[in-house]
C-alpha cells in the first residue's frame, strides 16, 4: 500500500515565526497524521549544514526512533556558484552530491533527492557513493516538465525554464544500464496542476494582474497550449492589453502528463512531492477535502495500479503566495497538511 509522509517544508512558516520546533513538527506528524513518513530540505534542518556535529546527528537519529519515524527523503541543491572564482565544475558538483548522499546515510535517510537541472553525467559519477552507503539518488520531476520524452518538446522557449525532454529516460536508462535500483525518480504531483491555483491568482491579482486575464489562460491552459507566445497572441486578439498580456507565461508553467505515465515509471520511483496549494472542502461532503488545483485521484489510482508501496510526502506551498501579507492573513500550515492527509488516505484506500 501506499505511505503517506510529510516534507517539513510544508511548516515553513511555523519555523520562521518560532512556533514549532523540529521535535514538534515530527510529533505533529505522529501524533495527529497518524504516519510516520519526513522528508526535510538539509539546510533548513540540518544544523551548521553540510558539517553538522556528531550531537546534531545522535539528536536526530534519536528523535526519529523516538517517534519510530522512517526518514524518507533529504533534499539536496548544488549551489553551483559557491565558489568566487569559477562556476562549479561537474565533478565538483558529482563530489559535492556524494558528500550530501553521505550525511544523509549518516542521518539515516533512505533518499536523496536532487533538481531536474542536475545533469545526468553528475548522477552518474555520484552513483557509486549511492550504491556504497546504501542511498537512492532521485531527481525530481516538476513542472513545468514532464514524463514522456515525446510531450512538451516544443514548449519552453519563452517561459524561462529550459526543457530536456529526455530527462526521463535518461534516468531509466542509466538505471538499467548500470543494473542498479539506486538511481530513480521523484514526481512531484504539481505536474498534474491543471489550473492557476486560488492562493496565486489572489496573490497575482493583488499585484496587479487582470482576474479575467487570468480566467481566460486556464481556459487556454485546459485546451492543452503550453506556449506562451501562443497564449499572448491569443489574449491579445480576445482584446486584452500588452500589460494584461504578462500572465500569459503562466501556460509554461503547466506540466502535459497523462495520468496513466505514473504507472509506468513505478519500478523507479524513488518517493514522491505530495504539492499542494490549498485544500478545500468537497462541496456536499463534510470534512473530505481536495486541492481543486491539482489531480490527485488519477494518478493515485494508478500509482496503484503500478503496485507503488512507497511514500507520497505532502509539500504545502500555498503559504508562499501570502507571505505579502500580514501573519493574520497566512493560511495554517499544519490544518492544510491535516486536511491534505485527509484525502491522501481516502484516495489510497478507495
Amino acid at each position: 500500500m501506499i505511505k503517506r509522509g510529510v516534507s517539513l517544508y510544508s511548516y515553513q512558516q511555523e519555523q520562521f515565526f518560532k512556533r514549532m520546533t523540529l521535535r514538534d513538527m515530527v510529533k505533529e506528524v505522529h501524533d495527529n497524521l497518524k504516519t510516520d513518513g519526513i522528508e526535510i530540505i538539509d539546510q533548513a534542518v540540518v544544523r551548521q549544514y553540510p558539517y553538522p556535529s556528531d550531537e546534531f546527528v545522535a539528536e536526530f537519529r534519536d528523535l526519529m526512533a523516538e517517534f519510530d519515524m522512517t526518514a524518507v527523503t533529504m533534499d539536496i541543491y548544488l549551489d553551483t556558484l559557491q565558489f568566487r572564482d569559477h562556476v562549479m565544475t561537474h565533478k565538483e558538483a558529482a563530489e559535492r552530491l556524494g558528500r550530501d548522499i553521505r550525511l544523509a546515510a549518516k542521518l539515516g535517510f533512505q533518499n536523496v533527492r536532487c533538481l531536474c537541472s542536475v545533469p545526468i553525467d553528475v548522477i552518474e559519477m555520484a552513483l557509486p557513493a549511492a550504491e556504497e552507503y546504501g542511498v537512492r539518488i532521485g531527481k525530481e520531476i516538476h513542472a513545468p516538465f514532464n514524463i514522456k520524452t515525446d510531450s512538451g518538446e516544443q514548449y519552453g522557449k519563452d517561459d524561462g525554464f529550459p526543457r530536456n525532454p529526455k530527462m526521463c529516460e535518461e534516468i531509466i536508462n542509466l538505471a538499467e544500464k548500470k543494473h542498479t535500483k539506486f538511481v530513480g525518480l521523484v514526481p512531484d504531483m504539481g505536474i498534474f496542476q491543471r489550473s492557476i491555483n486560488r492562493p496565486q491568482f489572489a496573490y497575482a491579482v493583488r499585484h496587479g494582474a487582470n482576474p479575467d486575464a487570468l480566467r481566460m489562460v486556464d481556459r487556454i491552459a485546459a485546451e492543452g497550449v503550453r506556449d506562451p507566445a501562443v497564449a499572448r497572441e491569443r489574449l491579445l486578439a480576445l482584446g486584452f492589453s500588452e500589460k494584461d498580456t504578462t500572465v500569459a507565461r503562466q501556460v509554461g508553467m503547466f506540466s502535459q502528463v497523462d495520468p496513466r505515465e505514473m504507472r509506468d515509471i513505478v519500478p523507479y520511483i524513488v518517493s514522491i512531492h505530495g504539492k499542494f496549494y490549498e485544500m478545500t472542502e468537497i462541496p456536499g461532503r463534510t470534512e473530505e477535502y481536495e486541492d481543486v488545483a491539482i489531480d490527485y485521484k488519477n494518478p493515485i489510482y494508478w500509482l496503484k495500479q503500478g503496485g507503488y508501496e512507497g511514500y507520497i510526502n505532502s509539500e504545502y506551498e500555498g503559504q508562499r503566495h501570502q507571505q505579502d501579507q500580514g501573519i493574520e492573513k497566512m493560511a495554517n500550515e499544519v490544518e492544510e497538511v491535516r486536511r491534505h492527509h485527509e484525502m491522501l488516505a481516502r484516495y489510497i484506500t478507495e
